[in-house]
């Protein structure tokens, strides 16, 4: 008779490990979210995966006002799942280790261990389907070591900006061929709009509180954080945006491909640059400064040493013989300056790094003075800096807090101009990034185009 009970688990615990997927891994197949109702007066203009199968993106439009507007399909928990997903939350908070070494993925790693930590929970759990438990960890992964709710927006290479204005606002993106859009991504409670934006911060290395409301961080992946925290400094709320980062930046002809440069404007640029010729990049806010600058320095000759300094990481060049420097805030409380590094102390260090070609992420302060005194001694240099034309360029140049000479001026050798303009193509009418001028500085007030 125990023989036979025996047998009879047995058979019934091979059942089981067949129904749990436990040893042997097999295909399952995931259904795709189901496409969200869309708003009235709206039409699918185009619809793409995020992250196959559990997110895909809509992009609709009302053709009547042209309004285009961003809608975000994602598996979805049932109930069911949702009790088991925060019961098993706590066990991976609980039996997760952290790596005893910086690991490259964390993702890959936190999937690793939660798929053992599920295998050995799962029987305790309640029999689930194949399909509900990759559900249950793609949002394990996505709200441990992702961005929450935005993650999947963060995995959407069209888009450059994500921002969030305050609670019960809709969360808008800045789409590469759409520009500013609306999401129907919305946090509905302060306390949900505050932990989502703690975690981020923590994600940073930073800290953020009602004393320390307003933060300027770097995110994993190099993406920059901006937060106001609370109604500390906004009456809507706590506030966000994230600037992507993107990790293979646009090249030269990239840039010639979508329109920004011509072919003759980069021989040029290329030509200048192998000679040490400095370069200046004008433009507003979001008009491809950084973009144009990165991919003009990528024209530079690979043996050159290179500097480039920055409050927040956003340049990426393939030169083997590159050093990235990053301002730091300070530690003080207060107006204390305790261990602050400013863009004027590195550019300063810099100098003591013998570079051929030194590049600031971005002149406003003084900073823009040591550059110049920079390229006086014969170095070669490159920057942005937030200006209509070169007019208003040099107006701030020879101004306090920059303050640099007039007869300075001219050791800026190229002045190039970036705005983003609308034209019609197809039909519509999008945003474009575009090279409007190109000047050579002769003197304080003679500029050749």
């Amino acid at each position: 008779m125990p023989k036979l009970q025996l047998k009879e688990k047995l058979s019934k615990l091979r059942k089981l490990r067949i129904k749990f997927n436990i040893g042997k891994p097999k295909q399952v197949a995931i259904p795709p979210p189901p496409p969200k109702p869309l708003p009235r007066g709206f039409r699918v203009v185009e619809r793409y995966p995020l992250y196959e199968p559990f997110a895909h993106v809509a992009i609709v439009q009302n053709p009547k006002t042209g309004e285009y507007k961003y809608i975000l399909d994602e598996l979805q928990l049932d109930p069911l799942e949702r009790s088991v997903y925060n019961r098993i939350l706590e066990i991976l908070l609980a039996e997760i280790e952290s790596p005893k070494e910086e690991i490259a993925d964390p993702r890959k790693f936190f999937a690793e261990e939660a798929k053992k930590i599920v295998d050995k929970y799962r029987i305790s759990l309640g029999w689930l389907p194949d399909v509900s438990w990759y559900k249950i960890l793609y949002h394990a992964e996505r709200d441990l070591v992702g961005f929450g709710r935005i993650d999947p927006l963060m995995r959407d290479p069209n888009i450059e900006d994500i921002s969030c204005d305050g609670v019960n606002k809709p969360v808008y993106v800045w789409h590469r061929n759409y520009e500013s859009i609306e999401t129907n991504l919305v946090f509905e409670t302060d306390e949900e709009l505050d932990n989502m934006v703690v975690k981020l911060v923590h994600m940073a290395g930073k800290h953020v509180s009602s004393a320390f409301p307003i933060v300027d961080a770097s995110l994993p992946g190099k993406h920059r954080l901006a937060v106001c925290y609370r109604r500390e400094v906004t009456p809507f709320g706590t506030a966000f945006t994230i600037r992507k980062f993107r990790e293979d930046p646009y090249s030269i002809i990239d840039l010639i491909n979508l329109g920004t440069f011509s072919e003759e404007m980069a021989a040029y640029f290329w030509m200048c640059l192998e000679n040490r010729a400095s370069v200046m990049v004008l433009g507003g806010t979001a008009a491809g400064k950084t973009t144009a600058l990165n991919a003009l320095a990528c024209l530079i000759k690979p043996g050159s040493k290179i500097i480039t300094i920055e409050e927040t990481a956003e340049l990426n060049l393939p030169h083997e013989n590159w050093v990235s420097l990053i301002a730091r805030q300070s530690y003080g409380l207060g107006g204390s300056n305790v261990g602050e590094v400013t863009l004027f102390d590195l550019v300063k260090t810099s100098m003591r790094h013998r570079p051929d070609i030194l590049i600031v992420g971005e002149v406003r302060g003084q900073e823009a003075y040591v550059l110049f005194q920079a390229l006086a001694t014969g170095h070669g240099g490159m920057c942005t800096m937030h200006a209509e034309n070169l007019d208003s360029a040099v107006k701030r140049l020879t101004q306090k807090p920059m303050d640099i000479a007039p007869a300075y001026i001219p050791l800026m050798n190229i002045v190039l101009s970036v705005q983003r303009v609308h034209l019609v193509k197809g039909g519509e009418r999008k945003a474009y990034r575009r090279v409007m001028n190109v000047n050579e500085i002769a003197d304080y007030e003679d500029y050749r185009m």
